[in-house]
Parts: structure tokens; sequence; C-alpha cells
């Protein structure tokens, strides 16, 4: 009855809503308004025409997405940006810019609506793919890894011979959709046949430090804040997008990556919550085993004179399966002490959920202390617990996609 009385030009169907939606039944029944999923509305009104940068991956889109379009706001380029998270740089996650400017947009591989199960970032006309990596996820929706490397197959199929596709140099599974003949492909990485390769990385107190050596020349010197040599790499595909964006293929060494050294990142990764002499609080959006063996690993780097806490909520679609017990008891390992939360139940019975007991046992056999929590409750007292000694120097990371059920607020308080 509403959508009878606004009498829309055109509805926007999000990919949460699915058959049995009363709206969604309407627009069938009546086939009175157009509708489309939201991919192909940002098409439509924000990325025809435009210079787009989509940034992909299993692991940094965020902050890889965040720092492109911080750098070409820093380089006064005025561009378009439409980013997954909470930045907080740029101040705020979209703009539409210059219409002549690059516009930097997060492309996500889940599908686009109940009616368009092609991915999202297949409707977003790159003109630059950052390809950060590339590892099974979305459990729910893609079969196997095969199934993921298709869907950027296809997207790789649609960069412009003007264009260009960057690619970690590091991942074979990224490297596996190589060669590519009909545009420009540059390699990123520690390798040594990358074409911006990542040099002399460090960790540091304050975060870490490396260069960046465009074909065999040193380019940039970054010494910032954000911890990790994932990050480092976030950093490479930003500085070399953003370059080739405004340089259109000219050498990215005149791009001087203004403000980087003050880059602040994105909530939710690796936020810190509370920092005291005793204790600091951080809080992580990872639940992919690998970005968890990530953070923990380079938060063992960063701090290695404190004991190190995380605590994990298995939620995501693919990090509450079974199959992802045995990578994530690797990932968890990295950390001395673990509290588990419960499982994220769904209504679908054709998936089999983790064993997080199976999984503390593994971890407590491999020397480290860890619990398994039926609630969110006791997975608070557990942390608790495990924080008691008032002689140690710690690290607490919450690791989760979700709220955690409030405790994460509660602890820090």
């Amino acid at each position: 009855e509403r959508l009878g009385e606004l009498k829309p030009d055109l509805v926007v169907v999000g990919n949460a809503f699915s058959r049995g939606n009363v709206e969604v039944e309407f627009l069938l029944d009546t086939r009175a308004f157009a509708f489309v999923s939201l991919p192909e509305a940002l098409y439509r009104f924000a990325l025809k025409g435009r210079r787009n940068i989509v940034v992909t991956g299993t692991h940094g889109k965020t902050t890889t997405s965040a720092l492109a379009a911080y750098l070409l706001q820093q380089a006064d380029a005025n561009p378009g940006f439409l980013i997954g998270g909470a930045p907080l740089d740029p101040e705020r996650g979209w703009s539409n810019g210059d219409l002549a400017a690059p516009f930097v947009i997060e492309g996500d591989e889940y599908d686009s609506a109940f009616f368009d199960k092609r991915s999202k970032f297949i409707h977003y006309a790159p003109h630059v793919v950052i390809l950060n990596n590339l590892e099974f996820d979305h459990a729910d929706i893609f079969r196997d890894l095969q199934d993921v490397k298709r869907t950027f197959d296809h997207l790789i199929r649609i960069v412009p011979r003007n264009g260009f596709l960057l690619v970690n140099g590091d991942d074979e599974n990224a490297l596996s959709l190589l060669p590519v003949s009909w545009t420009r492909v540059y390699q990123v990485g520690l390798a040594s046949d990358c074409d911006l390769r990542i040099e002399h990385f460090k960790t540091t107190q304050e975060g870490s430090s490396f260069d960046l050596v465009w074909q065999g020349k040193r380019w940039l010197s970054i010494d910032w804040k954000m911890t990790g040599l994932f990050n480092a790499r976030n950093a490479a595909m930003a500085c070399l997008a953003s370059a080739l964006s405004l340089s259109d293929g000219a050498s990215p060494m005149a791009f001087e990556a203004k403000g980087i050294d003050a880059f602040r990142g994105v909530k939710r990764r690796q936020q810190i919550l509370q920092k005291t002499e005793r204790r600091i609080v951080m809080e992580d959006f990872a639940h992919h085993p690998t970005a968890i063996f990530e953070i923990l690993s380079a938060l063992k780097n960063r701090y290695p004179n404190r004991i190190l806490i995380a605590a994990f909520e298995p939620r995501s679609n693919t990090s509450r399966l079974d199959i992802m017990r045995e990578p994530m008891l690797k990932a968890l390992a990295r950390a001395d002490r673990v509290v588990i939360g419960a499982v994220k139940q769904r209504s679908s019975a054709s998936v089999e959920i983790m064993d997080t007991e199976a999984l503390a046992e593994g971890l407590r056999g491999r020397g480290d202390e860890a619990v398994a929590s039926r609630s969110n409750d006791a997975a608070l007292e557990s942390l608790r617990s495990f924080c008691g000694n008032a002689n140690e120097s710690q690290v607490v990371a919450f690791l989760t996609n979700g709220s955690f059920g409030g405790i994460i607020e509660r602890f820090v308080d």
C-alpha cells in the first residue's frame, strides 16, 4: 500500500530482501514500478562515465578504498567514493566528488539481489581494478575456491584496454587469473618480479615503516601508525591506483602520496578502544582465518612483551562453519589466550556449524589457554578471568564482524 501511495519512479531492492517480503511480492505481483539492485543503481546514478577504481579481494577492501579516496583528496583531485565501513580518513564514507575525477568504490564479490546473482562488482564499470588477494569466502553463495575465482575472472574481463589491473604478486590464487592480454597489468608485493615492491618493512611501537620501489627505483618511504605487512600492501595498492588514475598510465613516480603518514584508517580495523600502561583493548572486523592470523601476528610483532588475548565471535556465514575450524585453529594460535564466543545460529540446517569446543581443545593442545563459551555473558566472564592478573601487560583483541552481543562495550566500561 505504501509503495502504491508513493508512486516511485524506481525501486532499489537491497540484497538482504528476498521472496516473501511483502514489498518484494507487491513489486512482482503488480509490475507497477521498475526495480533494480543497489549495484545497478550505483552504476546508473554514480559510476556511469567515471574513471572508477574498484577495490576487490577477500581482505583489505575497506582500508584500501579509504586510503585511495584519502590520497586523492590530499592531491586535490576531489574524488568520488563509496566506502563500506566507517573511515576516520576521509571524514565520511561517501562523496560524489567532481564528475571528471576518479571514483573509488569497494568491490564486493557478494551477490547483487535475489533476482541478480552476479557479484556486485560486475556492475561497477572498472577503469582500475585492485585485486588485493583471493580466498574461499562467503560459503553461503560460493561452492568452492574455483567458484570464487570464476566471478573475479568475470570482473577482470570488463577492465578496458586503457585501464589497469593491479594484482597481489605474492598471492597464488590471484596470480592464477593471469595472464591477461587486454589491459595493462601490474603486480604489487614482495616478490622480486613485482612492478611495485614493498621493501625494508619494519614493525615499530607506533606502527610500521617501509619503502615502495617502482620498477627498481625508490618511490616512497612511509612511516605510519598502521600495523602489519598486509596494511603495507593495502598502502602500495592505494598509492599505485591513485597515481595511475591521475596520470593515465604515465610513471607514478610524480605522485607524492601527501598525508599518508597521518592516515588514521577505518573504525573497527585495529581500532584502539582503551589504552593504559597495563592493558590495550582493541577491536577489529576480522572474521576470516587469514585476516585473523595477520592481525594477531601483527599485534605479536608490535607488542612482543605483552600477553595477547583474543576474543573471537564466530558470526559470519563463513567463520561459523566447521570447515573453517582447522584454519581458524592456526590463526587463533597466534594469541596466548583465546575466548571463543557463542556460534551465531541461522535457520538453515544444510551446513555443519563449527564445533567450538573442539576448536578450544585444539588450541589447548597447542599450549594456549582457551575456552569456548555457550553465551556472550559467559564469554565476558571468561575474558575477565583471563585478564585478572594485575602484574601482566596485556593486549585484548576483539575479532568480530558483529557486535559480540554488546560485551565489547561492557568489557571496556
